[in-house]
């Protein structure tokens, strides 16, 4: 039932208090009528008593306090869900984004509340199996498994934008007859961004397989919050109901919660670390938590967020709290950048906590976990040989100590290092893994299995 009021006492922002009202509900949706029959749209952030805040999609320029009548729409924020939407580009309200997508609107086969649903802990199914994204960097070392969230942590100047579109490129599932699909949300980019990922994706034919959410910097901040809501609610809908496999990217979060930030200090709530507010952690698990396998159905639902940490500070409260409520993190590093090394992945400090549950025999191959083992101890030593060449010099160091400096050369240039146009399967990568480890002596090979060693590796080849 649709109410109205012309009761606005106070407009502070994006935010204004309507007084005398009765029946109004959290997160209900609303439509303010300007003087001059200019239409906006909010929603409710808050009731107490007879006092509702709406919070306005469009700002709160021009609306009087005394002139504009409020309609409680008595609804919530919904997301009209079809296959169609697969090829579409849409903004922070779910409408077709101009001028990337002129096609006319979705025709939804149901609306659905962008909020969800919190999935039963019960329900939920472990994650066990392997995405490949044609990054060895990932696929080989921190590898991303099935229903796992696995954000990407990055830094101003860094190529995450790059990163993120070449993920989303080349993520797919391997077996057949499996559907896959990537949801892809930007948050508070600029147009040149929004129009970098487009025609990457329309140029490579990533866009019929993926349905993208544009929220760029000029929009709305409560646009910025909803967006991310929207696209998991297009994934869940293609998981859980048509059986798909789908990779929601998100980037960047940091933008998001400085939106979050935002509407806090309109609302005049108490800050947090930062000034962000003391439900910041919460409010992100209400966006983490919705990646997962659910039991009995055949779809899932993968999440990699995207956040830029200001100064390359981990400690920071947006990657500090997102650590906490992932599997695992992919740091980008500024000194591999400089190298020129691209993806600058510091596999060293980044870590993938489900990646054994999707290596192994009949989802990777048999020698991956021993492989990969084998690699990361033999490129610790190699940046160990490094830090004592710069100070005693390359002709100090033991001959051994010598072919582990050449393999950390070789690994940061052949195996981390790729063209952002090359996507590697995951056999190439585990080849190319054992292609490097014949840098070294063979009996310095001593976390591989003597069977992997023999079948891989046979007597005489190499160093």
């Amino acid at each position: 039932m649709i109410r109205e009021y012309w009761t606005t006492v106070e407009i502070a922002g994006p935010l204004m208090f309507v007084e005398n009202v009765s029946g109004v509900t959290y997160e209900e949706l609303a439509e303010i009528e300007l003087p001059d029959g200019t239409i906006r749209h909010g929603r409710v952030l808050e009731v107490n008593g007879a006092m509702a805040l709406v919070q306005l999609f469009e700002g709160s320029s021009g609306v009087g306090i005394t002139q504009s009548v409020v309609r409680f729409l008595g609804k919530s924020v919904e997301l009209g869900v079809s296959e169609t939407m697969l090829g579409r580009v849409f903004d922070g309200q779910g409408r077709p984004r101009a001028p990337f997508d002129t096609s006319p609107p979705v025709v939804p086969d149901r609306m659905i509340n962008i909020n969800g649903s919190p999935l039963n802990p019960y329900a939920r199914d472990y994650p066990a199996e392997f995405i490949q994204t044609g990054l060895s960097s990932i696929d080989g070392i921190n590898t991303l498994v099935r229903g796992q969230k696995l954000p990407v942590f990055s830094a101003s100047g860094l190529p995450h934008s790059a990163v993120a579109a070449q993920i989303a490129r080349q993520a797919r599932v391997l077996g057949e007859g499996e559907s896959f699909a990537v949801v892809f949300a930007a948050l508070g980019i600029t147009f040149e961004e929004a129009d970098y990922f487009i025609r990457d994706f329309k140029s490579t034919g990533a866009m019929d397989r993926a349905v993208v959410f544009l929220n760029l910097a000029d929009d709305p901040a409560i646009e910025r919050i909803a967006t991310p809501r929207l696209a998991l609610t297009a994934a869940e809908y293609l998981a859980y109901e048509k059986d798909m496999h789908i990779l929601v990217i998100l980037t960047d979060m940091m933008n998001y919660c400085d939106a979050l930030r935002e509407i806090s200090a309109a609302r005049r709530e108490v800050p947090g670390r930062r000034g962000y507010p003391g439900y910041l952690y919460t409010d992100l698990s209400t966006i983490y938590e919705r990646a997962g396998r659910v039991k009995g159905r055949r779809g899932s639902i993968t999440q990699i967020p995207i956040l830029t940490m200001p100064e390359d500070d981990k400690t920071h409260p947006i990657p500090d709290l997102t650590g906490y409520i992932t599997e695992g993190q992919l740091i980008l590093n500024r000194e591999l950048h400089k190298r020129g090394v691209y993806p600058p992945m510091d596999v060293m400090e980044s870590l993938s906590r489900l990646k054994d549950k999707g290596i192994g025999r009949g989802k990777t191959r048999e020698d991956h976990a021993d492989l990969f083992n084998q690699l990361m101890a033999a490129y610790s030593a190699g940046k160990n040989a490094r830090e004592l060449a710069v100070i005693l010099g390359t002709a100090a160091l033991s001959p051994v100590d010598q072919d582990y400096l050449r393999f950390a050369e070789e690994y940061e240039r052949r195996y981390i290092s790729q063209d952002e146009s090359e996507n590697r399967t995951i056999e190439e990568t585990l080849d190319l893994g054992w292609e490097l480890l014949k840098l070294l002596p063979r009996e310095e090979m001593k976390r591989i299995r003597p069977e992997y060693l023999d079948r891989y590796w046979p007597a005489g080849e190499g160093a």
